[in-house]
Order: C-alpha cells, then structure tokens, then sequence
C-alpha cells in the first residue's frame, strides 16, 4: 500500500506587499459561472535532484517572490450578502494571505509507479495532488492557491490547484513558468509585471448581484470512472489530420485543426463504444482562448481567467455515420464561432438570466453524453527548469466532474500530444483502448 507522508503544510506569503496597490478584482460573468467548478489540478514530474539540493525552502523562497508578481494568488475570495435585495455578490481581495505549500514524501513510490503501463492512472495518484473536492466557492475560506510538493523513490512531483475563477490555463502557466524561472535564476530581475485583464462588459453595474436561490451549491456526486492517458505521436497527428481533411474534401473551403482531428477522433472512439442510443445528442465541449478574438484584442499575457466555451453537439448515429472529417468539421465550425459578438452576447445574456448552478444533476445519464476538453497542447509545461532539470511527465487530477474529461497536453516528444481521459465506467469498453491503438 501506498503512504503519501505529510511532512509540513504552510502559507507561502508575498514578502513584499504594496499597500497602495491593494487591489479589489470584480468578477465577470465569465468568472461568476465558475462558481460550482473543481479547481483545476495538474502537476509536472521532474527527476530528483541532488542531495545537496536543498528544494523546499528554495521553492518556498522563490514562490514568495513569484507571488509578489502574481499577486491575485495569493488573494481570498470575499462573499458579500447583499440584504437589501437578498442577492449576493463576490470579488478577490488582493490581501497577500497567501498560497497554501505542502511538503509531502512518498518513499516507496518511484516514477515507473506513477507513470503506470498502459497509462493506467494509479489510485494513489489523488494523493499527490493539494487541493481534492475544491471548488471555487470554497475560495471564501480556502487558498486560491495550493502546491504540493512530494519528494519520491527517484523523483519529485510538484502539483498545484487554483480558483479558476482568478486565472485560466494560459495565466496559470505563465505563473508556474515565472515561479520556475526565479528558483531557477535565484532572481526575479527582467520578469515584467502582471498586466491584468481589463475587458469587462458595458452597461453592467459591479459587483454582479447572484439571487441567493441560485448560490445554493449542488449536493456532490461520485460517478465511477477509468482514467486513461493516450499518447498521439506526431506521425499519429499528421495521419489524422490528412484523414479528416480528405473526408471532408472539396465540399468546404475549411480545414481542421491537428487537435480537432485528435478531438474528433476521440469523440468518435469513445461514443462508438459507449452503448449509447443512436438517437441520444452527444456534445463535445472545447474551452478556448479569447484574448486574441475580443475587439480590441487583449494583451496574449494578460491574467485573468478569459476563456469561453464552443459546444458541437450532435446526434449519436449522426457522428457515427459522418465519420471523423465530418465530426471534426463540427468541431472547428463551433470554434470559429467564439467571436467577440458571440462572448459579449453570452455574458449580457448570463447577467440577465443568473443561473450559477449546473442544471443536470450528477444522477442523470445526461452526463454521459458530454465531453468536456480542457487545457491546450499551446501551454509550455515542458520548459519549467526550476534547477535541477525539465520535467519527464505532466499528469492531471481531474476529480469527480461531469461526464467525459479529456484534458489535453503538449507532448514530451515534439509535434506529439498527450490526453489525459476520464471516462464514465458506463462509458467504458475495453475495446476503446484497443481501438485507441492508430
């Protein structure tokens, strides 16, 4: 049996806290909607340093100066009951608290443990990760930021779980890039200062006031799942892309993406052998980047969480009878519909409507139908030196979630790209590995 130690649990402070920069974050309909949402947990395994290498109080030394920069880290999340409208709001309090550290060791594990043939997930996994069953609500009383710290047989796993209303994927990884750069360098010299997003809607008075109705936070709920990590070589890539293309051929101007071609075909995979009805309507969900597609376009840096969601959805039989061209056409239509208009509509129209929590409970076979794609292969994971040498892995917790989660990564080797999936066991086939095989 697996035993995760833990040797300390601390708060990791900004030494240095500029008071006249003390600073009230409102949250946006983008943010707000993020409410009842897991924080997000990924984590980098690195092979072990020297012994001489003394890590946890350079870690620690250097996520405080990193902290400094990324100030809304170490922020709380501030609820206000509003009683004359029985409404609530939220904003972050940028007031230095603090990220939570943890220093844990796993002697007996080694990183063939970790990184399981077949890419099994093994169930010690949960373990290594700080921030379990957090969502971001829990950020009144919790950190916005956890990092764990487990020291292993042969390596060191360095996971972390944010508030995803504070950052997205993009400004996360800009963060754990600085933070790695400043161990690495022992200084924080020609790292520029955090530029913060300043694109709010129009017309729309903050803080957004919630209806307490709809602050009432869903029961959890435990849905059995395999988790399985599939890796697409370049050469994998190429092959599905020119496939996908092909089908579509000269019907339409557009072509697809490699990840859609990825993600189309892993729609394609899993429906195919999930024993759902034909009739069923299946959905494939991809969060993207808006900074670039807003007018005028932010700054790519900025942080903040600025990401929006395209949906494909489509009837089960149907993707199965188009083929993978076509579900990846799907998929890249829906992309290109996340246009400034379209993210502009979505959050007058969540302000006018109000409703944070999600509709479909955890018991209904709904949640089966949908895949839920997060992360980019875009983001750096692999470039994060903090001293001792690059990371060999990257793997994600996902948690207990809502129906399918593929979250996608960069390879380690190049043009290749890794999905981490969790998968419904009412999903699950063990044909789908073997069918996984290109």
């Amino acid at each position: 049996m697996v035993e995760v130690i833990v040797i300390s649990s601390s708060m990791v402070r900004p030494e240095n806290i500029n008071q006249s920069g003390h600073t009230k974050i409102h949250l946006s309909p983008y943010d707000l909607k993020l409410l009842n949402f897991l924080y997000p947990q990924r984590g980098l395994l690195f092979p072990k340093p020297d012994q001489e290498t003394n890590i946890i109080p350079r870690l620690k030394a250097s996520l405080s100066t990193a902290l400094e920069i990324y100030f809304p880290f170490a922020g709380r999340l501030v609820k206000v009951n509003n009683q004359e409208d029985n409404t609530v709001s939220f904003y972050i309090d940028c007031d230095g608290s603090g990220a939570k550290f943890v220093h844990a060791k796993a002697d007996s594990v080694s990183i063939n443990d970790l990184l399981q043939p077949h890419d099994s997930a093994p169930g010690f996994k949960r373990c290594f990760f700080p921030a379990n069953d957090l969502k971001s609500y829990d950020g009144v009383s919790e950190p916005l930021l956890a990092v764990q710290i487990t020291e292993m047989r042969d390596g060191v796993f360095i996971s972390f779980g944010y508030n995803h209303m504070v950052a997205d994927g993009t400004s996360f990884w800009n963060f754990f890039n600085t933070w790695s750069k400043i161990c690495m360098n022992d200084s924080s010299s020609n790292i520029q200062p955090l530029v913060l997003k300043d694109w709010f809607l129009d017309g729309i008075d903050y803080p957004i006031h919630i209806p307490v109705s709809e602050n009432v936070t869903p029961s959890r709920f435990e849905i059995p799942t395999k988790e399985r990590v599939f890796h697409f070589t370049k050469k994998n890539i190429s092959d599905l892309k020119a496939k996908a293309n092909g089908q579509i051929g000269s019907t339409t101007d557009l072509k697809v993406s490699s990840l859609q071609a990825v993600l189309a075909y892993l729609w394609l995979s899993i429906i195919k052998h999930s024993g759902l009805n034909r009739d069923e309507k299946t959905h494939c969900i991809v969060a993207a980047d808006m900074r670039r597609r807003l007018n005028p376009p932010l700054e790519a840096e900025c942080f903040g969480n600025v990401t929006h969601q395209a949906m494909a959805t489509a009837a089960v039989g149907e993707v199965l009878d188009h083929g993978l061209g076509w579900a990846a056409l799907e998929i890249n239509k829906q992309v290109k519909t996340l246009t400034n208009e379209n993210y502009k509509t979505f959050g007058e129209n969540w302000v006018k409507n109000l409703m944070v929590a999600p509709k479909i409970s955890g018991g209904s076979r709904k949640v089966d139908t949908y895949l839920i794609v997060t992360s980019s292969p875009w983001f750096e994971v692999y470039e994060n030196d903090f001293g001792w040498g690059k990371p060999i892995a990257v793997r994600a917790e996902p948690g207990t979630g809502f129906g399918v989660s593929l979250i996608v990564f960069r390879g380690l080797e190049e043009g290749s790209i890794d999905v981490d999936a969790t998968i419904p066991l009412s999903l699950w086939s063990d044909e789908l590995l073997n069918h996984y095989m290109i």
